[in-house]
């Protein structure tokens, strides 16, 4: 079958290499030669699917449903391995690449026996997400699929630290600041709270990375379980701080959205035992770097919600 990348994707790809590279031109061929190796039959394309991969619903030689997911190499595809099979279907989907999830230090030496950046993943429901659930019930599972991610990572690890992908960050944040006074006063209020913040970290955990309600779909295993980890090494006050800005278009819409926010830091702090001051900070400061980059990329609606929404904080 022709594996043509949804629109979506293409279109956030473009976001993240402006300039282009071939990973697009030669998907069809790696799609192909991944499928026939692992003797899978292939259903559809899932649309509009991911910003970072191709997502394609597959069964395998024996008949049982799967997902094989498909990443340029600057979506971390191999990191995202590693974590998976650290979890060992914890919390997350599990990886059926690895057999019996040896672990992510195991994951990533293993990784060069697979195509680079080719997940062969469990199947979930990919059109039923915790998303779809009225909010405060979305929220409880959400949180509760979180805590269950939170583990010592392994001994030697791949994983990018909190302070490592942070410092990248704040580089861009400066210099659309340097480009943009009006965003100024909120990038050096995010940048000053990353300083405190980074200063006494209180755990270092494996981290999701980008863990929202859209993250966590609906399983058989399980009833819920997260998917499409970016994952990072540190608090966890970093990872459930981009779940409170989670419908943030609901939230600017609400006269209350502001009292709403602060309620709902308080209300996760509390329940997954954060420090709710942390909570805030790291809220701020992935917000505001959000919004900077979506403004870099010309997606100026997002921007405004997430700036206007990091103001609160």
């Amino acid at each position: 079958m022709a594996f043509e990348p949804p629109r979506r994707l293409v279109r956030a790809l473009g976001e993240t290499a402006p300039d282009g590279d071939d990973w697009l031109a030669k998907l069809p061929e790696v799609a192909e030669r991944a499928v026939a190796r692992r003797e899978l039959a292939v259903e559809r394309v899932q649309v509009p699917g991911g910003r970072s991969s191709l997502v394609v619903l597959v069964r395998t030689a024996e008949g049982a449903p799967a997902v094989l997911k498909l990443a340029p190499r600057r979506a971390r595809p191999e990191s995202e391995r590693a974590a998976l099979a650290h979890w060992g279907g914890r919390g997350a989907v599990q990886l059926r690449d690895v057999a019996g999830g040896g672990g992510a230090a195991e994951a990533a030496e293993g990784a060069a026996g697979v195509d680079e950046g080719v997940l062969l993943l469990e199947r979930l429901h990919p059109d039923v997400s915790v998303r779809s659930l009225p909010e405060a019930k979305a929220l409880l599972e959400a949180a509760g699929t979180l805590r269950r991610l939170w583990v010592e990572p392994p001994a030697s690890h791949p994983f990018e630290t909190v302070a490592e992908r942070t410092g990248r960050q704040a580089e861009a944040m400066r210099a659309g600041a340097a480009a943009d006074a009006e965003i100024a006063p909120l990038v050096d209020a995010a940048l000053a709270v990353r300083a405190e913040l980074l200063a006494e970290p209180p755990e270092r955990r494996l981290l999701h990375g980008t863990f929202r309600q859209s993250k966590v779909l609906a399983g058989d295993r399980m009833p819920w379980l997260a998917v499409g980890p970016d994952p990072v090494v540190g608090e966890s006050a970093f990872d459930l701080a981009r779940l409170v800005r989670d419908r943030v278009e609901d939230l600017i819409a609400q006269p209350s959205g502001a009292s709403t926010t602060r309620r709902r830091i308080k209300r996760l702090a509390e329940s997954l035992e954060v420090d709710q001051e942390r909570l805030r900070g790291w809220t701020l400061f992935r917000a505001v770097e959000s919004g900077v980059r979506a403004r870099r990329v010309g997606r100026e609606q997002d921007a405004e919600l997430l700036l206007e929404f990091a103001g609160w904080l």
